[in-house]
C-alpha cells in the first residue's frame, strides 16, 4: 500500500493523516493519508462506496471525523472551521440550491457567504456566466433550470470565489460536450496559477486527461497514490490506459471474463424445419 507523506518543508494544500470515518461501527473511511500540493490536479478514484464522497465531505467541511487530522492550507478545520471553509469550493455531484431565488440572487448569496468584494464579484461573474451560457437566464428561478445548468451555476459560483482550493466530485455529470471543455479549461487554469483542484470522478478518461497524481480508494483504504507511470508499475501493465490499470489495481478481475463472453459470438441456431 502506498501512503502519500510529504517532505516537512515541501508545500501542501490538504493534508490527511490517518482519517477515519465510520458508520454504524463500519468504517467507510478507514486511516488514509494523502498530501495535495498547490498547482495540482488529485485525482481520487474508487469504485462505488469506496469511500471517495464521505473523504471528500470530510474534507469540505461538511462530516466530522472521527478520528485523524486535515489540514487545508496548513489550518485546522476543528480550530478555524470557517477560514478553512473559506479556503475551499465546494462542487458537489447533486448540487443543492435554493430553488426560489434566481440564478443571479444564488450568487450574489455565496458571494455574501464568503465575503467576496463587489468589485470582484463584478470582475468574475459575467464571464462566467457566459462561458456557460447562463447569462440570459440569471434572473429566472432555479427551480426551472435543468440539471446541467444547476451545476454550471454551482460551478460559477465556486470559480468566481477564486478560492486556494476546489474540491469537486463528478463535475463533468449533466454538462453538454462544450461545457465540459470549459470546466476541463478552468481546472487547468485554477492549477497553472498555483491552486489546487481535488477531483473525483468515475470518468477514466477526464482523470487521465487532467490529473498531475491520482489516489485509488478500495473499501476505505488508500491502494496508492501516483502518477500514471506509478500507477501502471504498480499494475504491471507497461503500456495501458487508465481505465485497464484502475480495473487492475480494484481487483475487477471478474470483468475480464464477462468482457470475453460478450464477444464470443453466439452459436448459430438452425432454421426451424416447416411441418
Amino acid at each position: 500500500m502506498t501512503q502519500s507523506t510529504p517532505p516537512d518543508k515541501e508545500p501542501v494544500a490538504i493534508l490527511v493523516q490517518e482519517l477515519v470515518k465510520r458508520y454504524g461501527g463500519r468504517p467507510a473511511v478507514d486511516a488514509i493519508n494523502l498530501a495535495v500540493r498547490p498547482g495540482e490536479i488529485f485525482g481520487f478514484l474508487g469504485p462505488n462506496g469506496a469511500g471517495k464522497t464521505t473523504t471528500i465531505k470530510m474534507l469540505a467541511g461538511l462530516l466530522t471525523p472521527d478520528s485523524g487530522t486535515i489540514r487545508i492550507n496548513g489550518l485546522d478545520p476543528k480550530v478555524d472551521p470557517l477560514s478553512c471553509k473559506q479556503a475551499v469550493g465546494y462542487i458537489p455531484d447533486r448540487p443543492y440550491l435554493y430553488e426560489k431565488l434566481t440564478g443571479m440572487e444564488f450568487l450574489r448569496f455565496v458571494a455574501a457567504l464568503y465575503k467576496l468584494p463587489a468589485a470582484d464579484f463584478a470582475a468574475a461573474t459575467p464571464g462566467l456566466l457566459e462561458l456557460f451560457d447562463l447569462r440570459e437566464r440569471t434572473h429566472h428561478l432555479i427551480e426551472s433550470y435543468s440539471h446541467g445548468m444547476r451545476q454550471k451555476l454551482i460551478m460559477t459560483s465556486a470559480f468566481m470565489l477564486d478560492p486556494p482550493i476546489i474540491i469537486v466530485d463528478e463535475p463533468m455529470v449533466g454538462l453538454d460536450p462544450k461545457s465540459a471543455r470549459i470546466v476541463k479549461e478552468l481546472f487547468r487554469n485554477h492549477a497553472r496559477h498555483g491552486r489546487t483542484v481535488f477531483l473525483s470522478t468515475h470518468s477514466l478518461e477526464i482523470a487521465e486527461e487532467l490529473c498531475d497524481r491520482i489516489a485509488i480508494i478500495v473499501e476505505g483504504r488508500i491502494r496508492i497514490i501516483g502518477d500514471l507511470a506509478t500507477l501502471r508499475q504498480a499494475a504491471s501493465l507497461d503500456h495501458s490506459g487508465l481505465e485497464d490499470i484502475f480495473l487492475e489495481l480494484t481487483g475487477a478481475f471478474e470483468l475480464q471474463g464477462v468482457i470475453a463472453a460478450l464477444k464470443t459470438p453466439a452459436p448459430e441456431r438452425g432454421n426451424p424445419s416447416c411441418a
